[in-house]
């Protein structure tokens, strides 16, 4: 692994990451890439400590990951699923924490619908004096961190493999078209990308796109990199790379679009739309995937120009960098 000092105990958002905290997880995630690919995928890193994926809202791959990323790096397992637990008869997630926690749990993996939750409990954790990490795999409509990280990971290996490093973007145009307002995907991509140096378009319709969006988002450092549209073309004009969001519709409360083939028609990503970007545009979704609304199936499946399974393929060696980092003390060298 590089030689890194690492002094954050939770991984909660990516608003206050510093650039060597981001090239840290982006150059020990390289090196783990390498260990996926032998014949031998483990190693003893944190053997003996104990990770619960404490999942309160549906997932497949931020799961699924976490639940691979730990065993790879030789730690014990514990899942839980709310539909199966005490929380039917009344228990409060605090408590469901703090079982865990008697349980012998050093770190805990949080996602939530409801925002705010992860930090909850890392606070609750703080407050009884344990050494127990949270790490937020997803919260309401706040932040998705582990997913704005390898989002980075899979762009920056896919310019330098050998070092992926954030430097590397400055001066790209990304895109991001979709639902900005209920991704807590864009979120955390917004303040890794303009961190980064890249050149941030945002594109939606109106109500799923704010006027005052970025303002909403408390972007400062890179409020200058960060540009909203109403309308897909001016923010894939040139584009290095575009991403496109799925459209929540459990998370929308009202009638937000008009139909989900109208959509297509005005934000969906298809050939003829990507003709205006740079000819090596690469294309990423963060999944799951509505195919033929946000993003046509044959541009989805052509492996030259879509990322979507190099994004879940990165997604295993990020999360077992953050893991490795919150899991194995303070100090690596």
């Amino acid at each position: 692994m590089p030689n890194t000092t690492w002094n954050r105990h939770h991984i909660l958002s990516l608003s206050d990451f510093t650039t060597f905290e981001y090239n840290a997880v982006l150059q020990t995630a390289a090196s783990f890439q390498e260990v996926l690919s032998r014949r031998t995928k483990k190693v003893p890193t944190l053997q003996g400590q104990v990770v619960a994926n404490l999942f309160f809202e549906p997932s497949t791959r931020t799961r699924s990951s976490f639940e691979i990323a730990a065993k790879r790096l030789s730690a014990d397992t514990l899942n839980f699923a709310s539909s199966t637990s005490s929380m039917t008869k009344g228990e409060t997630i605090l408590d469901t924490a703090k079982t865990y926690l008697a349980m012998g749990t050093d770190i805990m993996v949080i996602r939530h619908k409801d925002a705010g939750v992860p930090q909850a409990i890392a606070q609750e954790m703080d407050n009884l004096g344990v050494k127990v990490s949270v790490l937020n795999a997803g919260d309401g409509q706040h932040e998705h961190p582990s997913q704005g990280l390898l989002d980075l990971f899979t762009i920056c290996s896919l310019i330098d493999p050998n070092n992926p490093r954030i430097e590397l973007l400055k001066g790209k145009k990304i895109a991001i078209v979709g639902d900005i307002l209920h991704s807590r995907v864009a979120r955390s991509n917004i303040w890794s990308l303009t961190a980064s140096g890249a050149e941030v378009h945002l594109a939606a319709p109106p109500t799923l796109l704010p006027k005052y969006f970025a303002e909403y988002l408390g972007v400062t450092k890179g409020y200058q990199r960060l540009f909203t549209h109403w309308h897909i073309e001016p923010a894939l004009e040139n584009a290095d790379f575009v991403m496109t969001l799925r459209l929540q519709k459990e998370r929308m409360t009202s009638h937000l679009l008009p139909s989900l083939r109208e959509y297509h028609q005005l934000f969906g990503l298809t050939y003829d739309r990507i003709k205006k970007c740079q000819p090596h545009v690469k294309v990423l979704h963060p999944g799951p995937v509505n195919r033929g609304v946000e993003i046509s199936s044959d541009l989805m499946d052509n492996p030259e120009i879509s990322l979507i399974q190099n994004q879940v393929t990165s997604g295993v060696a990020v999360r077992m960098a953050l893991l490795y980092f919150i899991g194995s003390g303070r100090h690596y060298s």
